[in-house]
């Protein structure tokens, strides 16, 4: 059996990222539907802040869901895309009191693209609080210190208190303190 489906080393590009929203766009404007895609995580760090060349996946809220869902499994197939290139597993992790943007995201005719403003990223990355650590393994720290940097957040107090404006102090994770004391410890920011 062909592994075509993952040609790229389980990693999308801009370019491909591109191709498959276009199409995206162009499937549903042939069903007279205006669809909207919240982009989320790597996507974010790849379309709007070019701020890396690859993510795994895109993480997205989208409607409608059902419509994109199917289009999203027919274009994964026809451009040889992973199966979830498309998939919506970041609702899980999204905050009520999340804002979004359209930011420096490309617009479709048929496809609306959004993403969280980048104080709101942040405090999801930080979140998360991954750290990688062997190949393979998914790492939110550059992202973090990239998103540091662009707001120009100057403490480590500062930063976990915006966290704290998206999520209740009891769920940060003391992880996200070591880490984001760390950078600031460190100089990394």
């Amino acid at each position: 059996m062909s592994t075509q489906s993952e040609p790229t080393g389980s990693t999308l590009t801009r370019e491909q990222i591109l191709a498959a929203l276009g199409t995206l766009s162009d499937e549903l404007g042939k069903q007279g539907v205006m669809g909207e895609v919240c982009l989320f995580g790597g996507t974010v760090m790849v379309l709007a802040f070019t701020a890396r060349l690859t993510t795994k996946d895109v993480d997205a809220l989208f409607q409608p869901t059902g419509t994109i869902r199917e289009l999203a499994r027919r274009i994964a197939e026809e451009q040889h895309l992973p199966a979830n290139w498309l998939n919506d597993g970041v609702k899980g992790f999204v905050s009520t009191r999340h804002e979004t943007t359209a930011g420096n995201l490309p617009q479709f005719p048929h496809l609306r693209l959004t993403m969280p403003v980048p104080e709101y990223l942040l405090a999801m990355k930080c979140m998360a609080a991954r750290l990688g650590g062997t190949a393979g393994e998914p790492s939110d720290v550059s992202d973090i210190t990239f998103l540091l940097r662009h707001l120009k957040l100057k403490s480590a107090k500062e930063t976990l208190d915006l966290v704290g404006q998206y999520y209740p102090a009891s769920r940060i994770p003391v992880k996200t303190q070591y880490l984001v004391e760390g950078l600031f410890e460190e100089g990394k920011v």
